[in-house]
């Protein structure tokens, strides 16, 4: 079974047991994390959308909150001797998807 979710304004096609990495959500390593915005699920050939999945939900345990790695942002205008460097981690949260529920 693989469901569609929806969380922190991206699309995750997750299965049960796989490990993915979303935006920051609250909460400590081995806390419960639930999904209840569920646009999609696949159950053994039978697809579910729409108003059908009213009760879906997808529940998961936090692996580790961690940081991206660093990106450089980097302003540069040529012959006015203006140059600006700004680094940025992103803050994430690794989540281990433990059932899918319709």
């Amino acid at each position: 079974m693989e469901a569609v979710i929806a969380t922190g304004g991206k699309q995750y096609r997750v299965s049960t047991g796989q490990i993915i990495s979303v935006e920051k959500l609250p909460g400590d390593k081995g806390a419960a994390v639930e999904f209840r915005q569920v646009l999609f699920v696949n159950r053994d050939g039978e697809v579910l959308t729409g108003p059908s999945l009213g009760s879906a939900r997808v529940a998961g345990e936090v692996v580790r909150q961690a940081r991206t790695r660093k990106i450089s942002v980097v302003k540069f205008k040529r012959r006015k001797n203006y140059r600006r460097n700004k680094g940025h981690r992103q803050a994430m949260t690794t989540i281990r998807i433990t059932t899918i529920e319709v």
